[in-house]
C-alpha cells in the first residue's frame, strides 16, 4: 500500500472512530497534532511515517474516557495496522509511542522506558496542543464535560501527585495549569517544540493574570 494511501485510511478510521468525542479529544485534536507533528518533521529528524501514523491513533483509545484502562489504545491502533498489513517493524514503532508518550507516565517509572526521535516529535507535537490558547479552550471544556469547579481558592494545586491519584483527580480546572500545563514547557524533547512551547506558556502565564484580576474583582 502506498504511503498516502496508508495515511488517508488512517485518518478515515480515526475521524470515524472519534466522531462523538469529547471536544478536547475529538478528531480536531488529532489533526492538530498530526499537522504540529508534520510542520516539527520540517526541523527534526525523524521517520514521517511513523510519526504521521502514531500522531494520527495517539488518541484512538484515550484512558480518560475508557475507565483508566491503558491496553485499549495500544490494541486498537495495532489490530488496525495490521488488518493494512502494515509492517511489523512499523507496528511496533508506533504502538511503543502510544504507549509511551502521555504526560501521566512522566509521573515515575512506569516498569519499562522507550524513546526514539519519533516519539519525541510526537510527544511535543500533543503537548504543544496542551498549552497556549487551544491549551486553556482544551482544560476548560474537559473540565465542563467533567462538570468540575472553574477555580476553587480552598483547593490548592497538589504538585506532588502520583500517577494514580492524578488519574483519579477531580481538582478545580486551575489547578491543572499547575499540576500539568505550566510544566510542559519544559518537558519538550526537540528544538523546535522548545521554541513553539516558549510563547503558549507565556500566553497561559499572561492569562492566569488576568483570571485572577477577574476573579478577584481587582483593576
Amino acid at each position: 500500500m502506498k504511503e498516502a494511501q496508508l495515511i488517508q485510511k488512517t485518518i478515515d478510521f480515526v475521524k470515524a472512530a472519534l466522531q462523538d468525542a469529547e471536544g478536547g479529544h475529538d478528531w480536531f485534536h488529532i489533526e492538530r497534532v498530526f499537522n504540529t507533528s508534520n510542520l516539527l518533521l520540517m526541523h527534526e529528524e525523524g521517520n514521517p511515517t511513523v510519526v504521521q501514523l502514531a500522531a494520527l491513533l495517539h488518541d484512538i483509545a484515550d484512558p480518560k474516557f475508557h475507565g483508566g484502562d491503558e491496553s485499549i489504545g495500544p490494541k486498537t491502533a495495532k489490530s488496525f495496522l495490521e488488518s493494512l498489513s502494515v509492517d511489523e517493524e512499523t507496528i511496533d514503532h508506533v504502538v511503543n509511542i502510544i504507549k509511551h508518550m502521555s504526560f501521566k507516565n512522566s509521573f515515575g517509572k512506569t516498569g519499562e522506558s522507550f524513546t526514539s526521535k519519533e516519539l519525541q516529535i510526537v510527544q511535543d507535537a500533543d503537548r504543544l496542543d496542551a498549552i497556549g490558547a487551544i491549551g486553556i479552550a482544551r482544560a476548560f471544556n474537559y473540565g465542563g464535560f467533567k462538570n468540575r469547579e472553574l477555580h476553587n481558592p480552598d483547593v490548592p494545586p497538589n504538585l506532588n501527585m502520583g500517577k494514580e491519584e492524578y488519574k483519579n483527580s477531580n481538582a478545580p480546572t486551575i489547578n491543572h495549569f499547575y499540576e500539568k500545563l505550566l510544566l510542559l514547557k519544559d518537558k519538550m524533547n526537540t528544538a523546535t517544540g522548545k521554541k513553539l512551547a516558549e510563547e503558549r506558556h507565556q500566553f497561559m502565564m499572561d492569562y492566569l493574570d488576568q483570571f485572577y484580576k477577574e476573579w478577584n474583582g481587582s483593576e
